[in-house]
This record gives structure tokens, sequence and C-alpha cells, in this order.
């Protein structure tokens, strides 16, 4: 079992840069590939990015690609998605995921996952 707890969110202008954590408990953290989805009013939950086990490896969206940057410190058990240059499309509940796959990029292939945090970016 993985329980996740996000934080971070908040209110940006566009161009703006915001980072957003996840702080994970539970056993064998280090284990899981850790990702990151969002849920936009009227759209449904979209990946964002990835991070492996050792984060040796990372996956993005193509709408993030360049802006996003996901990390994670299994000593600290937390990942992290520090954006910049931020769009008003951006806006969005952003959650934290967890996934016993080493590659891991769809909502199915996810076990865990925490309650979201809103960011908002202004035009």
């Amino acid at each position: 079992q993985v329980q996740l707890v996000e934080s971070g969110g908040g209110l940006v202008q566009a161009g703006g840069s915001l980072r957003v954590s996840c702080a994970a408990s539970g056993r064998a953290f280090s284990s899981y590939t850790m990702g990151w989805f969002r849920h936009a009013p009227g759209k449904g939950r979209e990946f964002v990015a990835a991070i492996s086990w050792r984060g040796g490896s990372t996956q993005y969206a193509d709408s993030v690609k360049g802006r996003f940057i996901i990390s994670r410190d299994n000593a600290k058990n937390t990942v992290h998605l520090q954006m910049t240059s931020l769009k008003p499309e951006d806006t969005a509940v952003y959650y934290c995921a967890a996934s016993i796959l080493r590659v891991a990029v769809f909502i199915n292939e996810y076990n865990y996952w925490g309650l979201g945090t809103q960011v908002t970016v202004s035009s």
C-alpha cells in the first residue's frame, strides 16, 4: 500500500513557475514508478509525467515537454513536478500516482492516487 498527499498548488500568472510535491508513505516507495496526472474541468484525467523507480528515466506528455521536470527523492519519499513557463491550459487539479510497473503512462497502470492539488494559471 502507498498513501500519497500532494501539495504546492496555487495561483500563478502565465509564464510563471510552480512546484507541486507529493509525499508518500508505505512500504517500498522506491519500488514504484511515480507519475503526475492532471484533470481540468470538462476533461478527463491526462498523463503529465512519470519517473522510474530510481529516477533514471522520465516520460513527459508532449504538452509539457521542455517546461515541466519530474524528480523524486526516495530517501525522503517525495516526488516533485517543477513547472515553468506555465500556460492557462495547464490549469487543472494535479494528481500524484504510483505504479508497480517499470514504465507507466496510462491511468489504468497506476495503483495508488493522491487527492490532488489545484494549479491555476491566469492569463
